[in-house]
């Protein structure tokens, strides 16, 4: 058996997901089997809340084929290493999500915006796994963004991060509620018509929800 933890880190397992990915469960353990190189090898990959693990079988001896991930310019074992890697990356993709957000008003403004609008987060950027939008589903236009910065991004003089939401905002009326301390124009958006709060308290949830909703009404806009 081989640790494929390394493959999940920083995701969030959705284990309904993995059922209709042809995992089976028993005893909160889920395993997929799948045979590859024209059904020469068999994978097996198990997964848990304690562990993430897998491993491949030569079907022509019923054992264990411990070369998986041993480094190799071997054609057959690269092809075969590739395959089995595949399979790993495609339930990665397909049953799992970005789990990079750790703030209690965070994780609570994620669940309201789930239970209103039924939108989940998008992590539209690879090489910024950090960075992901809500989007308007009759308009396609983003009304809210999560990011982890450093505070001196907000002209703050720390090397601390922080979790922050940008959410749109009146132009008319964006003056009169940036202050510089709780809420800031924009990061990486428009100053003119974005707004951002840091989520760590200083700015109440309720008032946050508010300017959720309004950002949600003014995506509506065309």
């Amino acid at each position: 058996m081989y640790n494929i933890s390394s493959y999940f880190k920083n995701k969030k397992i959705d284990y309904k997901k993995l059922i209709d990915y042809g995992f089976s469960c028993s005893n909160d353990k889920y395993i997929y089997e799948v045979n590859i190189m024209d059904d020469k090898f068999k994978v097996i990959i198990e997964i848990s809340k304690e562990k993430q693990i897998s491993k491949v079988i030569d079907l022509s001896t019923k054992l264990e084929y411990l070369l998986i991930n041993v480094e190799s310019k071997g054609e057959f074992n690269t092809k075969l290493k590739e395959e089995y890697e595949s399979i790993i990356n495609d339930i990665v993709d397909k049953c799992t999500m970005y789990n990079l957000f750790n703030s209690k008003q965070t994780k609570e403004i994620i669940k309201y915006i789930k239970d209103k609008y039924n939108d989940d987060l998008e992590y539209l950027w690879k090489n910024f796994p950090t960075d992901a939008v809500w989007r308007n589903k009759s308009s396609g236009k983003w009304y809210g963004l999560l990011l982890v910065i450093e505070e001196s991004k907000l002209s703050i003089n720390s090397k601390n991060t922080v979790e922050i939401i940008d959410l749109r905002y009146q132009k008319d009326d964006i003056n009169k509620i940036i202050d510089n301390t709780k809420i800031f124009g924009g990061y990486h958006m428009n100053k003119n018509s974005w707004i951002t709060i840091k989520l760590d308290g200083s700015v109440d949830i309720k008032e946050i929800y508010k300017l959720i909703d309004n950002s949600y009404t003014l995506s509506n806009k065309t």
